[in-house]
């Protein structure tokens, strides 16, 4: 099947917050996306909601004129899962974050759905290699991860199994490429690459929280206006790069002295210093980046962060969080 089919019909089973947002992506990119939910009377009310809040959202002049109308006559509710599922090419497998859960609803659309639609679950952590267990046709089958709110994050990773065909992989980055997001293919790890960062930054901090070293309002405000203020634009290797690879190698001689082993020198980090590779100001560096471009690069730095420093400003404080 090819994705870039405008016909596909697209099934979203798990009509929460996460599978409702989506549906809506689904629906506004031209899609006719059926929800399934526990029952019929879940599923409808999940698609009357939908509809209301993308009024609001284009309202506020988040979605774009027309979306609502687009997600109004795209969307549809189904009795059953597997009404749901019957005749759809693509089926998105959104239910709770419980193995046992989603072992039973993959069967069920395994059931019902022709032998040929791809599924995909947005599962956040659990191992694609786990859950394909649970599916007839193994090979049309891998992990598509959006992340919160689906509407209006772009980030989407895509995770095969080793039974995943290629031509399914292929299939399945062009539809989300399509959506106006951005796929990235992962590893089948336990959380993935988003989650597995995720859940190491939040372990860190709470140990920092009970060492009664600061408060979860301090460790907030450090992170969303220091480094955290450069991941809209640069990832860590690209943050260790313009940093300098040698002035990273030195910090981690402290934090190892200071924490022991889990702060050692990371051994590629390591072996790149002792090269003479120092990240941008050497040329190279984890992201390769051009030495003899380093000032536009720099250029281009400093605007974003004055943009989004700006776009603070604008936005104010998050309500609640005045004080």
């Amino acid at each position: 099947m090819d994705m870039r089919d405008r016909a596909t019909r697209i099934a979203v089973v798990g009509a929460g917050y996460m599978g409702g947002g989506m549906a809506q992506v689904f629906a506004m990119s031209g899609y006719s996306c059926v929800l399934a939910d526990a029952d019929a009377p879940t599923a409808e009310a999940a698609r009357e909601r939908l509809v209301r809040e993308a009024e609001d959202f284009e309202a506020q002049g988040l979605f774009p004129p027309g979306s609502a109308s687009a997600i109004g006559s795209g969307l549809s509710a189904a009795e059953s899962i597997e009404e749901a599922v019957a005749g759809a090419d693509y089926i998105a497998e959104v239910v709770p974050e419980r193995s046992d859960i989603k072992a039973d609803v993959l069967a069920r659309i395994c059931a019902s759905c022709g032998a040929d639609a791809v599924i995909a679950s947005n599962t956040s952590a659990i191992p694609i290699e786990s859950l394909a267990a649970h599916v007839t046709r193994p090979e049309r089958f891998l992990g598509v991860h959006w992340m919160n709110p689906a509407p209006f994050v772009p980030g989407v990773e895509l995770i095969p199994s080793t039974s995943t065909s290629p031509e399914v992989l292929d299939s399945a980055e062009t539809l989300i490429a399509g959506l106006g997001k951005i796929p990235v293919r992962v590893a089948d790890q336990t959380g993935f690459i988003a989650n597995r960062l995720q859940y190491a930054l939040f372990q860190e901090a709470s140990r920092m929280v009970e060492e009664g070293l600061a408060t979860p309002r301090q460790v907030d405000e450090v992170v969303s206006n220091s480094f955290g203020f450069r991941l809209p634009f640069f990832g860590p290797f690209a943050i260790a790069d313009m940093a300098g690879l040698d002035v990273y190698a030195g910090g981690y001689a402290s934090f190892a002295a200071a924490y022991g082993d889990r702060f050692a020198v990371p051994r590629m980090l390591t072996d790149r210093v002792a090269a003479g590779d120092h990240g941008l100001k050497t040329g190279g560096g984890f992201t390769g980046m051009d030495a003899s471009r380093a000032a536009e690069i720099i250029a281009y730095r400093n605007r974003a962060y004055a943009a989004l420093a700006q776009l603070k400003t604008d936005l104010g404080k998050v309500p609640g969080a005045e004080d």
